[in-house]
């Protein structure tokens, strides 16, 4: 299946792509930059040029899933926070239903279903609730996988994946992506949203 893999210049993103083509996927890594096609091109990774900031409808052409993994960033301010991670997920389901995709995965937080509680970060997990109901209620079939604190050390294969009540928790930024490139294997969206620390249970059997 051809999958887009949204933010695929990010830590998560990268990831996504390169287990997606060991799935035997064809991964197609959206990037802003002609400087970062390279990375991809050299392991046989497709690459399209879109900006999250523009119109990027052309990146959809004959793909078949969308993960969207891309995220501002801890250096920026809020008004990035909102244009990414809110209104360019927000754009990226519009374009997906248009283009007929048949799974939609994205990267939330942990804490993202209750912001009004939230005690740090709080106009992050605004906008990635706006973004998560946003795609619940857009029709399209989904998997949006809320992980716990993002560590950058190696993953372990091994998570805890579950719905309900959150829990305070670490996870591998590798274990993530292994589990929504599990999620697109499948190919059997729920249309449920889980909540993702480190934990016992194999990514093969996680979902």
């Amino acid at each position: 299946m051809r999958v887009l893999v949204v933010g695929a210049n990010g830590q998560i993103g990268h990831q996504v792509a390169e287990k997606l083509k060991e799935k035997g996927h064809d991964p197609v890594a959206m990037v802003r930059k002609e400087e970062q096609v390279g990375q991809f091109k050299d392991k046989g990774i497709e690459t399209v040029l879109a900006d999250l900031e523009k119109d990027f409808s052309h990146a959809f052409e004959n793909i078949g899933a969308v993960v969207f993994t891309a995220g501002s960033g801890g250096s920026t301010g809020a008004d990035k926070t909102i244009v990414i991670d809110q209104e360019g997920a927000i754009e990226t389901v519009d374009n997906a239903k248009k283009a007929g995709v048949k799974h939609f995965a994205i990267v939330s937080s942990i804490g993202a279903g209750d912001p009004k509680n939230a005690e740090q970060i709080k106009h992050y997990m605004y906008a990635k609730h706006r973004a998560d109901e946003y795609l619940k209620a857009s029709g399209l079939d989904y998997t949006i996988i809320r992980p716990g604190m993002l560590q950058n050390g190696a993953g372990t294969g091994r998570v805890k994946l579950f719905e309900g009540e959150p829990e305070i928790g670490n996870v591998p930024r590798e274990d993530v992506a292994a589990v929504l490139v599990q999620a697109i294997d499948r190919n059997q969206p729920a249309n449920k949203v889980y909540n993702l620390i480190e934990g016992d249970t194999p990514v093969e059997e996680s979902i």
